[in-house]
């Protein structure tokens, strides 16, 4: 069942990477989640750099819900992403319905100043 369910979400998240890929100008925002930690990182699909990276593990000490902390890590990506003077991004959800966490983590780094 578990082997299943990867292998539906790897061959959604690699129709999903065909269709967006990040430029200099636009990166692409990928997301991650695991069951206890997210992580974000803007991509350069030109170079294959990550630009700019941030993750739940990055927050220490904070009591607070794992959807919060997803917020948390988008307002600290787009804070991130200023100082390197980026402010439009494409956003890659990874597979990940747009819902809970993802949609938490997309509408922090909003918050932040990212535009998608």
């Amino acid at each position: 069942m578990q082997a299943k369910k990867l292998q539906r979400r790897r061959r959604i998240r690699y129709s999903i990477r065909k269709k967006i890929s990040g430029t200099p100008e636009i990166p692409r925002l990928s997301v991650f989640r695991s069951n206890k930690q997210i992580y974000a990182q803007i991509i350069d699909d030109t170079s294959g750099h990550t630009l700019v990276h941030a993750s739940s593990r990055d927050i220490k000490d904070v009591k607070a819900t794992k959807t919060d902390i997803a917020a948390m890590v988008g307002k600290a990506l787009a804070e991130r992403a200023a100082e390197k003077n980026i402010s439009a991004v494409c956003f890659d959800r990874g597979g990940f319905l747009y819902h809970g966490r993802i949609k938490a983590l997309a509408e922090g780094a909003r918050e932040g100043g990212l535009k998608f």
